[in-house]
């Protein structure tokens, strides 16, 4: 059989999908890894749980005994004790991402296919809310929850979980913010034209709240009281890496988990939207490939950086998708490891 020739078949590639439509993005040059971003190896200390037994625990949550909550990429809810011991409590039968205890004892789930569920502590899971406005959403991401129950997640994406590198070289603005009240079940759209809304944390006054843009390597934040009230302003930018989940500590900080550092080669692909589209063709394994890197960082409400945590190496903990502290211990969930982490802050 005559071989057709891959210019060809990239050709009619392009001529068979005219959805997807990536523009030109600029980004800036990234920052050097001097000062507060200076390399350090403080993540190779961090105690390791469940090592082969767990796959993507992507966010996670601990109980008032010190049990640790996530989900896997099998949609499993799992219940981790400190002495390593694993349990499965349910399954969503989607991809759960970020979890959060609310004050019933209830773990709320951003499920990135079902959407925002609630698991009581029986384990029985129930869907709070699916779609807007009769339109499923696509990637329900990460969430925060208030005190006074309302919720606060993102959805970030017009791709699914499956396909959020799309998004990437894409470089359009699909991600989305919303609330929904449990008490009157309605959900409101508070922001909108978000470059992968990820991670996001409700100030400590919660007259704000932070929503990470991976793709855009920046936190917005957005004013839900005060005179600024529904406006938004970027706090930080130009990070060294993509921010993926973002929580709040009890002194009211923010630690961000960085899922990698920046890669030079999307970086240089970005401005060319031909460029794009051809890699969007290209098997995966041909795309630009995601360093092995542990990074999270501390920062304050205003975006100043006050303390990273690294592993160069990415052998110890990588692909790091959230960083929750409680009780001066950071517990460390990601994305595709088979692992957790716990550091104690010095």
């Amino acid at each position: 059989m005559k071989r057709i020739p891959i210019n060809l078949i990239l050709v009619m590639g392009l001529l068979a999908c005219r959805s997807f439509s990536p523009v030109a993005y600029e980004p800036p040059l990234k920052p050097e890894p001097i000062g507060i971003y200076e390399p350090n190896t403080e993540l190779q200390k961090a105690i390791l749980l469940a090592i082969g037994k767990v796959k993507g625990l992507e966010s996670l949550d601990v109980d008032s005994d010190g049990n640790i909550y996530g989900g896997d990429k099998d949609g499993r809810i799992i219940r981790i004790t400190l002495k390593g011991e694993i349990k499965t409590i349910a399954k969503t039968s989607g991809r759960p991402l970020g979890v959060q205890f609310d004050k019933s004892g209830n773990l709320i789930i951003a499920d990135a296919y079902k959407g925002l569920l609630s698991m009581d502590k029986a384990g029985k899971i129930t869907t709070l809310v699916s779609e807007y406005k009769g339109v499923p959403f696509q990637f329900t991401d990460d969430l925060d929850i208030a005190q006074d129950g309302k919720i606060y997640f993102s959805d970030a994406s017009i791709y699914e979980q499956k396909e959020y590198l799309y998004d990437l070289l894409e470089a359009r603005p699909y991600g989305r913010v919303f609330v929904y009240d449990p008490k009157t079940k309605e959900t409101q759209l508070l922001l909108d034209q978000l470059y992968f809304a990820n991670g996001i944390a409700l100030s400590k006054n919660e007259d704000f709240l932070l929503v990470n843009e991976t793709y855009r390597y920046r936190i917005t934040k957005l004013w839900l009281k005060g005179p600024k009230k529904g406006t938004s302003e970027i706090v930080i930018e130009n990070l060294p890496g993509f921010p993926d989940n973002i929580t709040r500590n009890e002194n009211g900080e923010f630690w961000v988990a960085l899922f990698t550092v920046r890669n030079d080669r999307m970086d240089h692909m970005h401005p060319s939207p031909v460029v794009k589209k051809m890699i969007y063709f290209l098997p995966k394994f041909l795309w630009p490939k995601a360093q092995p890197y542990g990074y999270a960082m501390k920062m304050d409400g205003n975006g100043k950086v006050l303390m990273t945590v690294q592993d160069p190496t990415g052998e110890h903990l990588k692909d790091i998708t959230s960083v929750l502290e409680k009780k001066r211990q950071l517990y460390i969930g990601s994305l595709y490891n088979d692992r957790i982490g716990i550091y104690v802050l010095p």
